[in-house]
Formats: C-alpha cells, sequence, structure tokens
C-alpha cells in the first residue's frame, strides 16, 4: 500500500506539469499574440528603442610597464600558486600539465613549449613573442587577447595584480628578460 501512495506522490508534479505544459500550448493556439512594429505609446525625451543594441567596445588596456616598477614578484608568486599552478608548472624542466610550463615564458614565441598541444590560435602567433605587453592583455582576457584559445580562465582585472603576476614570471628564468 505504501508503494502506491509513492507513486501518487512522484505522479501528482509530472501531472500538474504535463498540465500547464498544455494549458500553454493550448493557449497560444487560441491566442495569437503579435509583437509591436513601433512602440504604443512614445515618451517625449526618450530614445526610441533600437533593434540590435551596440556591443560595448571593449576597454583599452593601459600600458604595463609604468606598473611593473612598483610590482612585487612575492605577490605575483602567491597568485600564480592560486591562479594558474592547477593548470600550469612553474619550475624549470616542469612537466606540461593542462597548461604548458611557464619557465621562462617572458619573450618566449608563443606556442614553442615541446609537447604541448597549442590551439590553432596560439600556433598562428608563434612569430612573436610573449612581450610584456603581450602577456598583460592575455592575463587581463585570454579570450578577448586570442580569440580560439582553448584556455579556460576569465583573467584578471586588476592591473596591479597582472604587474604583479608579470614581474613573477619575469623571475621564472635563469637570465630574466629586462624590464621595459
Amino acid at each position: 500500500m505504501a508503494n502506491l501512495e509513492m507513486n501518487k506522490l512522484f505522479a501528482a508534479p509530472l501531472l500538474a506539469g504535463v498540465v500547464f505544459m498544455g494549458a500553454g500550448f493550448l493557449g497560444e493556439l487560441i491566442v495569437h499574440p503579435k509583437k509591436l512594429a513601433t512602440p504604443a505609446i512614445a515618451v517625449q525625451g526618450a530614445a526610441a528603442p533600437t533593434t540590435a543594441a551596440a556591443a560595448p567596445a571593449a576597454p583599452a588596456l593601459a600600458p604595463i610597464a609604468p606598473l611593473l616598477a612598483a610590482a612585487n614578484a612575492d605577490n605575483g608568486r602567491a597568485l600564480a600558486g592560486r591562479l594558474c599552478a592547477s593548470c600550469h608548472t612553474l619550475n624549470e624542466g616542469g612537466r606540461n600539465g593542462v597548461g604548458p610550463n611557464l619557465w621562462n615564458i617572458v619573450n618566449k614565441g608563443h606556442a614553442q613549449v615541446a609537447g604541448f598541444n597549442y590551439s590553432a590560435a596560439n600556433r598562428a602567433l608563434a612569430d612573436k613573442p610573449w612581450d610584456f605587453e603581450a602577456l598583460n592583455a592575455f592575463i587581463a582576457a585570454p579570450a578577448t587577447a586570442m580569440p580560439g584559445t582553448r584556455m579556460a580562465f576569465a583573467g584578471v582585472n586588476n592591473p596591479a595584480q597582472r604587474a604583479d603576476l608579470i614581474l613573477f614570471l619575469r623571475s621564472l628564468s635563469a637570465s630574466p628578460a629586462a624590464l621595459p
């Protein structure tokens, strides 16, 4: 008897959903809603609605060079441990993970770590170096800086944190790149 009661408890919401869905379909068959081509009421001083809103332009990034002078590599190390280390290794000769090893990345060409399967977007930039500005743009918003990248990271919005992270990445080298 208890099993029958449980069946009723599960069937009641399912039946209600089917009834409401059917009522919606029936309502659309009976009443044919039409969208107006122009607003029925015009408010003076208000702009007319547009059919397609223009996408806001992406704000241009400020140059990172001035921020590097005040950056802190220790803060960058902490950020890298929190944001990067789950996908990248940061030591010399480290293995590739989900992302390539980042040792000696500053001023190295894109898609240069041996044995890593880069996206086509990254391979297309193989002749360009990861200079300070390229790193700044990529760390800020990878998908915007390199459309088609496989890196699923939203980015770092704070310019000071990006400078700290870039200064730390610069330190990951036997002979760090000169600051701009």
